[in-house]
């Protein structure tokens, strides 16, 4: 479900992107010499963009909502970042402080997660881990996890889940996602553990996780990165030279080399 009154049909029609990036540049909120794919700059590509629609691409002096619709959370369990959606959140845990239960991957996660003896109630965080770009490798599309089965029976529909991972942007609820560093590579969500204690502020737009930096550096002392399980070909250099979602997942050998030229048909 769409989080206001329209699809993003209804945003096509109003004019799409182009019609957005205009809106910007005209509070001077992009940088309009951008290059793009086309070989023009992004301003050259938007700026006689119709906008058809001011209910569906509202002018910045009509916002819909006070705030916008990503919260990038910082804190010492994401001192890179983490991203959470606020218009698919619940409202009463905006500002949560909880127990961490803690799955070591999707793995681990499908096997606990409706065992009936798992020590978890509606105030507790889920903590998935090893699913960003180097830990599953690819970043898999698992951050919304389901809540466990006997709190789903008894009227549960939201929790606070916390994961290095991403999700579908038509799923809803209060999700933190693309933690950074991620857990594969060393991240302190690498070594959050069961029973630590995690606040989310949306509005301060903080993740803390309750344990001293010292605990914290002692902890990953002792932390082994997961293995590798396919050695050799692509996935060995994805896993290699994958960078970080906050820089993009991109392969760090990539960054800045492409150019837009095209220098022979490919057909």
């Amino acid at each position: 479900m769409p989080s206001g009154r329209y699809l993003m049909e209804d945003f096509y029609y109003a004019g799409g992107l182009p019609a957005v990036i205009r809106a910007l540049e005209q509070r001077n909120l992009i940088h309009r010499d951008a290059l793009t794919v086309n070989g023009q700059t992004i301003w050259q590509n938007c700026q006689t963009a119709p906008n058809w629609n001011q209910e569906v691409i509202r002018p910045l002096e009509n916002p819909l909502v006070e705030h916008g619709g990503i919260a990038v959370l910082l804190g010492n369990l994401a001192p890179g970042g983490a991203v959470l959606k606020p218009s698919a959140a619940s409202p009463h845990l905006m500002q949560h402080r909880g127990r961490a239960v803690v799955f070591e991957n999707i793995e681990h996660y499908k096997e606990r997660i409706d065992h009936p003896d798992l020590d978890v109630d509606e105030n507790c965080i889920l903590v998935l881990k090893n699913c960003g770009p180097k830990g599953y490798p690819g970043m898999a599309e698992v951050g919304n996890m389901s809540l466990p089965a006997k709190l789903i029976k008894r009227g549960i529909t939201d929790m606070v889940r916390i994961s290095d991972a991403r999700m579908s942007g038509t799923a809803y609820g209060t999700v933190v996602l693309h933690v950074c560093p991620e857990a594969a590579v060393g991240g302190n969500l690498a070594v959050v553990h069961n029973g630590d204690v995690i606040a989310l502020d949306v509005e301060a737009r903080t993740l803390h996780l309750e344990v001293s930096q010292a605990g914290l550096d002692q902890r990953l002392k002792s932390w082994q990165p997961p293995t590798l399980t396919m050695k050799g070909g692509y996935q060995q250099l994805y896993v290699e030279r994958v960078m970080q979602a906050n820089t993009g997942a991109d392969l760090d050998f990539l960054v800045g080399c492409r150019g837009d030229e095209i220098p022979r048909e490919s057909h």
